[in-house]
């Protein structure tokens, strides 16, 4: 009884602002003091669909450059995490609290002068520096999530495939890499949702001329136009999830065939 009412309680909280959020959608006339809706109407739908080539190339760009800052952390953390998880040396608690540093400082802190580094390196406006900017950001997640799949796994995968002859990369990337897939997808997950929720360091390192799904977002969420806004809102919400269940599923057939699941 105890756990049903837990239950309850949590859709609650995340089902009807979802609820909300459709009928507001399709009802922008809707004001206090009413209950439900009055009217309907489908106007911010046809908007949508008439804009629907700018407001898929933006959602495009978020998901690449999301992508990419999901990759980008992953070979930046896999190595010092495997370090962190299997050695022992003097300063390392004072160097991992200061690799962890940019997940608990404000962007806006640091953001001004790299992004003066980075129109010295021809990176300001471009793919590439929205991409290193939001992986400089949101690292210390990927870290902490391999930190701990290493120290999961163990050493022994490692010394088995070293004594059969396989190198530091093979082993790394043929062996313990497939073993860290769900530390990878639980750091890749955040990684994922920071960098495709970035407003700020986008529209910084981006300068306009990298697109961003929350950049077409965050105006109308401060306009009069809720319906829109609210359609793009629920866009934003399901599409993570949508990419997660598909990542999941591929993850639970994979390991099946190699008779892990």
């Amino acid at each position: 009884m105890k756990h049903a009412k837990t239950l309850l309680v949590l859709v609650l909280l995340f089902v009807l602002p979802v609820v909300v959020l459709a009928l507001v959608s399709l009802a922008p006339g809707w004001r206090f003091p009413n209950v439900l809706p009055e009217s309907f109407s489908f106007r911010s739908l046809g908007y949508l669909a008439v804009h629907r080539t700018q407001i898929l190339g933006s959602l495009f760009s978020s998901l690449l450059f999301s992508l990419l800052t999901v990759l980008t952390t992953l070979f930046m953390c896999l190595f010092p995490a495997a370090v962190f998880a299997r050695s022992n040396f003097s300063g390392k608690i004072l160097l991992e609290g200061l690799l962890l540093a940019p997940a608990l400082v404000p962007p806006m802190t640091f953001a001004m002068g790299l992004h003066f580094l980075f129109i010295k390196f021809f990176l300001a406006d471009t793919m590439a520096g929205v991409v290193l900017i939001l992986a400089m950001f949101s690292y210390p997640y990927m870290f902490r999530a391999l930190v701990a799949g290493f120290q999961t796994m163990g050493e022994d995968y490692g010394i088995c495939a070293k004594n059969l002859g396989a190198g530091t990369l093979s082993i790394m990337f043929r062996v313990e890499l497939p073993l860290l897939m769900p530390a990878v997808i639980a750091g890749g997950s955040v990684v994922f949702l920071v960098a495709f929720s970035e407003y700020f360091l986008v529209f910084l390192m981006g300068g306009g001329s990298v697109s961003s799904f929350t950049g077409s977002l965050f105006p109308l969420l401060n306009s009069s136009n809720r319906s829109l806004a609210s359609i793009l809102t629920l866009v934003f919400l399901f599409l993570p999830i949508v990419l997660f269940l598909i990542i999941d599923t591929a993850l639970v057939r994979v390991y099946r065939k190699k008779g892990m699941a």
